[in-house]
């Protein structure tokens, strides 16, 4: 049985979530402050996290963050703000997904079940079958199972999306694929967002590894088309 953790302190909309995600088969655990989801998820295993951005201690974004410096579970960003920078600024830290409230416990349970299997498909992608192998460019080494990443010897700390995309566009040398179906291929075509998200994680993986990020020697812009792995 997967384990949902909600971090929500609104116990009304908890309920109603809890309630219908142990209808489709789900075990969940709820807390109200970012303060017990963060120590919950450090003594409990859970496959996914719902997780409200305005907390009563520390809000949703700064739990996202110390998330993704330490797992790669879906996490589902929900929110009375309907905002764009909150859209972007959230995929923009590696959640999953952005819902905005109110939205049905029916949509609920759909998102979380498209994400937990497109998960279960990324790792099997990423991790099955390539235990140990290492991607080597220049002085770019990307280490698939353990989802770490050195640049001429020094690790850099990727979150989870831009590890996923990188990889992606490493694995597609030279190719040219276009915002949208980046987008579409690490983010899904359920999450909540548009394609301007995926220019932000580039900006942010080039920061990284890229001596010069104006002047990329790894991922390149197509002007007009969107962008490559340069080998």
């Amino acid at each position: 049985m997967k384990r949902i953790l909600i971090v929500e302190d609104d116990q009304s909309i908890a309920n109603l979530q809890r309630d219908y995600l142990e209808l489709s088969g789900y075990s969940v655990k709820m807390v109200n402050n970012g303060t017990d989801g963060l120590r919950v998820l450090k003594e409990e295993a859970f496959e996914l996290v719902i997780l409200d951005i305005m907390l009563p201690d520390i809000d949703g974004f700064e739990v996202l963050k110390t998330i993704r410096e330490n797992d790669d579970i879906p996490v589902l960003l929900v929110s009375a703000r309907a905002e764009e920078i909150y859209k972007v600024n959230g995929l923009g830290l590696g959640a999953d997904d952005y819902i905005t409230k109110p939205f049905s416990s029916g949509e609920l349970v759909a998102r979380v079940g498209a994400h937990l299997k497109k998960f279960e498909r990324m790792k099997e992608r990423f991790g099955k079958g390539m235990e140990g192998s290492t991607i080597q460019i220049r002085g770019l080494e990307l280490q698939k199972e353990a989802r770490r990443v050195f640049v001429n010897g020094n690790e850099v700390v990727l979150a989870q999306k831009e590890f996923d995309l990188l990889l992606f566009l490493v694995q597609y040398p030279n190719r040219v694929f276009g915002k949208e179906e980046l987008f579409e291929r690490i983010w899904g075509m359920d999450a909540m967002s548009d394609a301007s998200t995926v220019t932000v994680h580039i900006a942010r993986i080039r920061e990284k590894i890229e001596e010069t990020p104006s002047k990329p020697q790894y991922i390149g812009t197509v002007w007009g088309s969107g962008y490559r792995f340069m080998v």
